[in-house]
């Protein structure tokens, strides 16, 4: 059984490792709120260049499946882009979106595949099992990472989509939902199937005046459009690691104050009955005397 010394430091680690995890949880927090913020002031502007570029089509009809960009790519691979943090210490964020990956595998085990990675968590992983990996994406880092960056994510993607790399182009990153809900999500990047399904169903009313014409403004908004979904999925994905390494830390600290108050009770057990056992040495030492 551990000694009074024992139970004492390991009440002491206890505390220690307790303020460290509410330190981290309250980093985890500020942080959290501030991705938060960005990643909800960009939705507006996602739905906006989705209609403007979803109506647009509409006006284009046919003409739109004849854009690359709107076709199955000519090569025989795919492209993924995987989105995962550079820290751990944030729950099972990073597993369940391996757990994606694997499941994709699976469910396609002849395709072969480029990966694209944002995080070094998801490096190594992949690097471990032997995956290729076409890019590592670490500069800037996820969390520095600004819509300029992502426009360069997306151009790559696009251009090696354009020049007959890939058949298809993938993104799986997770999905921020609530604070306590995020799920790792994979959507198509490439070729572009959201616009046509939302034209098929959409019906233009009245006569539109646009200079210059429907194609140009089309063929301009595109490219912003997928580097809005890029930038999305990034910012949801580093509001979701935070949020899961907020939760993380705070079960942590919640777990160490339990087992700090277990052993101060063991503690102070031991400590009486160490107590008890002196009074009855020296009150049987008493008797002896007399």
């Amino acid at each position: 059984m551990a000694s009074i010394r024992d139970l004492r430091n390991r009440i002491k680690s206890v505390g220690n490792i307790r303020q460290i995890t509410r330190a981290m949880e309250m980093v985890a927090t500020t942080k959290l709120r501030r991705f938060q913020e960005k990643a909800v002031a960009s939705r507006p502007y996602s739905q906006e260049i989705t209609g403007l570029v979803s109506r647009l089509a509409a006006l284009l009809g046919d003409d739109v499946s004849e854009r690359p960009l709107f076709a199955e790519g000519a090569g025989q691979k795919v492209a993924i882009l995987f989105v995962t943090s550079d820290r751990g210490l944030c729950g099972a964020y990073n597993s369940n979106l391996f757990r994606k990956a694997e499941l994709w595998l699976a469910a396609n085990p002849k395709v072969d595949v480029d990966w694209y990675v944002y995080g070094r968590k998801g490096y190594s992983y992949m690097t471990r099992r032997g995956r290729h990996v076409e890019r590592f994406l670490v500069e800037p880092s996820l969390e520095q990472t600004d819509y300029r960056s992502a426009a360069r994510t997306s151009k790559a993607l696009v251009d090696g989509f354009l020049a007959g790399k890939y058949s298809r182009v993938l993104v799986m990153y997770t999905a921020f939902e609530t604070m306590v809900r995020y799920v790792p999500t994979e959507f198509q990047f490439l070729p572009i199937q959201e616009v046509k399904a939302a034209t098929d169903t959409q019906k233009t009313s009245g006569d539109v005046i646009l200079e210059p014409d429907a194609a140009v403004i089309f063929d301009s908004l595109v490219p912003r459009y997928l580097e809005t979904r890029i930038y999305n999925a990034l910012l949801e994905s580093l509001t979701s690691e935070y949020a899961s390494r907020r939760v993380s830390m705070k079960n942590a600290t919640d777990a160490a104050k339990t087992m700090g108050n277990g052993l101060k009770k063991v503690y102070n057990r031991k400590r009486q009955e160490n107590i008890t056992k002196e009074l009855l040495d020296i009150v049987g030492g008493v008797e002896a005397l007399k």
